[in-house]
């Protein structure tokens, strides 16, 4: 009886144990299964972005009448355009780009909830390609905006606008490089953006965002196509700061008042005046090269070879700061220059003039 017992004993144990084993390899199976399904990754999309900022992105279409200079009987031309625009505030402002509305006789703004408006230039900037319209209406979608934006090289950008009037349209890209916002007139495309967004003809004037819907800046042009070269991935947009800047003025003056100081330079790194040549190096100050004659900087007495080191006490870290600073300075405003003329320090007071 007792050895009965006990293989009774010893087979429900075997049971038992082989049962628990079962079940804890058929619940982590299970719990794994499980697992994978609950943290499969979502999708990578910008789509939350793109619905914040795309209704503020209008369509801009233009007019112009001319007369064909060829003819002998006064035959007409009309010329119509395609851009974008961006609604920067409810009171009815809308950032465009100046060859976008130059020398247009109409304009009409049309929202992407289908509301069409005539609009009216309010002023316009051709040194940052910018232009101001207003349209009187209610209930306008705003673009998201940061004062503090500081986009970075790498970011993720999004280029919202209306390619070859197909209809609203997003494309996507980096920024690849960033220039100094300011107001200074650089030549070339040195204070803007450069990213690789494809722009077409109707983007003009659109928004680039950031992945979180906040505009970055206004899109403005292609790079032009260089001889026996098939340039692509290279286009760029007025940041974001500097785009504001030029709006602010615009609405206020109409224009944009620009300071000026008539001098051309280069940086350099050290007293003598060797020039610098990487990023690396720290800026000394802005060797004059040039002074132009009856100009605010030759009536106070700066001369070629002077070293511009600071304006105002402010430390300069490059020519386009030195530019912008002067740029950004009202007219008939007093600076005070701080320069290095062969070893010695001046300071030297000069009345800033307007920018014709």
């Amino acid at each position: 009886m007792p050895k009965f017992l006990l293989s009774l004993l010893r087979s429900i144990a075997y049971g038992l144990a082989a049962a628990m084993v079962w079940l804890f390899f058929f619940s982590n199976a299970s719990f794994l299964s499980n697992s994978s399904v609950q943290t499969k990754a979502e999708p990578v999309s910008y789509a939350r972005a793109v619905r914040s900022a795309a209704p503020a992105v209008v369509n801009v279409y233009t007019k112009a009448t001319s007369t064909d200079p060829r003819s002998y009987q006064n035959r007409t031309i009309q010329r119509q355009e395609l851009g974008s625009g961006v609604i920067m505030n409810a009171q009815g402002y809308i950032l465009t780009n100046y060859h976008v509305v130059y020398g247009a006789d109409q304009i009409s703004v049309a929202l992407q909830d289908g509301r069409v408006f005539d609009a009216v230039l309010i002023g316009q900037d051709q040194l940052t390609d910018l232009a101001v319209l207003y349209v009187e209406a209610n209930n306008l979608p705003v673009i998201p905006q940061d004062a503090s934006i500081d986009p970075q090289v790498g970011d993720v950008v999004l280029a919202i606008g209306n390619p070859f009037n197909l209809g609203q349209a997003i494309t996507q890209g980096v920024i690849s490089a960033t220039g100094r916002a300011g107001l200074s007139p650089a030549n070339g495309y040195a204070d803007f953006m450069q990213m690789d967004a494809a722009i077409n003809a109707g983007n003009s004037g659109g928004a680039l965002i950031n992945s979180n819907g906040t505009l970055v800046g206004i899109n403005t042009a292609a790079f032009q196509r260089q001889r026996n070269q098939d340039i692509q991935g290279i286009f760029f947009a007025v940041p974001y700061k500097l785009a504001n800047s030029v709006l602010q003025k615009l609405i206020q003056h109409g224009r944009v008042i620009r300071g000026y100081l008539g001098v051309s330079g280069d940086p350099v790194v050290n007293q003598a005046g060797e020039p610098l040549i990487s990023t690396a190096q720290t800026l000394y100050g802005v060797r004059i090269t040039g002074i132009e004659p009856l100009s605010p900087a030759a009536i106070a007495g700066m001369k070629t070879g002077d070293i511009l080191r600071q304006i105002n006490g402010v430390q300069l870290s490059s020519v386009h700061h030195a530019l912008d600073i002067i740029a950004e300075t009202a007219p008939n405003t007093t600076l005070n220059m701080l320069v290095d003329r062969q070893g010695q320090n001046l300071t030297i007071p000069v009345v800033i003039q307007e920018l014709n």
